[in-house]
């Protein structure tokens, strides 16, 4: 899950506290991913539709992220948003700007 820094032992996981798990949801790791500003448009967004974890889009900002699938984390392909990104960096392909 990411919750502890290594599997050496498990007496860490009796320091575990509920921030450790808050830490590993998806609206919190949207921010630091740096794909919102604040909490509230990270759980706009998600609620919205325009995120998702490897294939599935999701809908939940409380899904839990593990440190594996943080790496998979993107904009859906049909995001209004994804787009704006794209147009702002000037990475906007000719093909995606007719759709």
């Amino acid at each position: 899950m990411g919750v502890i820094p290594s599997r050496k032992s498990l007496a860490l996981c009796d320091r575990l506290s509920v921030s450790s798990f808050c830490r590993r949801r998806l609206s919190t790791v949207l921010m630091r991913l740096k794909f919102a500003e604040h909490l509230k448009e990270a759980v706009t967004n998600i609620e919205q539709g325009h995120l998702r974890v490897g294939p599935e889009i999701v809908t939940d900002p409380s899904f839990l992220v593990t440190r594996n699938m943080e790496d998979f984390v993107t904009w859906v392909d049909t995001s209004k948003i994804k787009r704006k990104v794209l147009e702002y960096n000037e990475k906007l392909d000719d093909y995606d700007a007719m759709n």
